[in-house]
């Protein structure tokens, strides 16, 4: 609606709307967030929670809402349908732009339970947004790397215990837990520093869908595998405000848990560490052919 402005304007508007809807909504989560801390059991959890993801998917309508008065996007998504907001979700996607986020947010607000993310433990100082994250439970994670691992094998234990902690929370009421298995965004240095095996994208890391799937596999209904393309090019996350983005394709495949890993210790097991890294390497694969097929697609359809 706005698109007859200014990019920067554009970005300008977009930006404020975003301080704005976050300024008002994160005061109430916090309110809500420090009853459950002063009274930590489990009848005032079961209550309070719910409330929180009500607002927390309030404040996302309401960043749909500035999307949609500052983006002109052509919208191609597949797979969403049928989903249920009332179970368990593991949620994995790909990752190339600050914008993928907000995407996820607005395609599944209410079609499946709150996204909950896994956050770097220093995201926990950003301000505003670290408050929220703390509220709603977001798990703060340190994660290191297999070669870090390899020689401080006590922190693997430790990761583990600080995953299964998140998902006892997450276990009370239905969930969608989200992991970037790349655990970073895709740019081009990064590819080819890493010599990623794959045309576009990054090599994927099991350890935290593993951990999730050790600590709370009998709960999800099903595994959300999210595949983001932009023919257009990923833009960084001012061009995304400006209302720069165009066009964006999105398919979503429910895929079974797999029941073989879901009872193994990923920590303590190499083997099974090993039979996961084939899993994820295969569903990366699968992944990166469906990606060149989608952007085939695109470019054929805007010539």
């Amino acid at each position: 609606m706005l698109n007859f402005l200014p990019a920067p304007l554009i970005g300008l508007l977009a930006s404020l709307l975003l301080a704005l809807n976050a300024l008002f909504w994160v005061p109430v989560l916090l309110l809500f967030a420090i009853i459950r801390l002063i009274l930590p059991f489990k009848t005032v959890r079961l209550w309070i929670d719910p409330v929180l993801v009500a607002i927390a998917e309030t404040w996302i309508s309401g960043n749909s809402g500035w999307m949609a008065l500052t983006q002109r996007t052509a919208w191609d998504v597949e797979g969403i349908d049928g989903l249920d907001p009332h179970n368990w979700y593991l949620v994995n996607s790909n990752h190339q732009t600050w914008a993928d986020i907000f995407i996820l947010q607005h395609l599944f607000n209410r079609r499946i339970p709150l996204l909950k993310f896994f956050i770097k433990q220093q995201l926990k100082w950003v301000p505003i947004m670290g408050l929220a994250w703390w509220a709603l439970d977001f798990p703060f994670m340190r994660r290191h790397s297999e070669d870090y691992l390899k020689k401080h094998p006590e922190m693997r234990g430790k990761d583990q215990a600080a995953t299964r902690r998140a998902c006892e929370k997450f276990a009370l009421i239905p969930t969608s837990v989200m992991n970037f298995l790349e655990g970073t965004r895709f740019t081009p240095v990064k590819h080819q520093r890493q010599q990623s095996p794959y045309r576009h994208l990054l090599k994927p890391k099991a350890g935290g869908i593993a951990l999730a799937l050790n600590a709370m596999g009998d709960k999800f209904r099903a595994i959300l595998d999210v595949t983001i393309v932009y023919p257009d090019g990923a833009p960084n996350f001012w061009d995304f405000l400006c209302g720069r983005l165009r066009r964006v394709v999105v398919r979503v495949q429910t895929l079974p848990v797999p029941e073989h890993l879901m009872k193994s210790d990923y920590g303590a097991d190499a083997a099974t560490r090993e039979a996961f890294g084939l899993w994820v390497q295969q569903l990366w694969q699968d992944k990166d052919a469906q990606i060149s097929r989608l952007l085939e697609a695109a470019g054929r359809s805007g010539r």
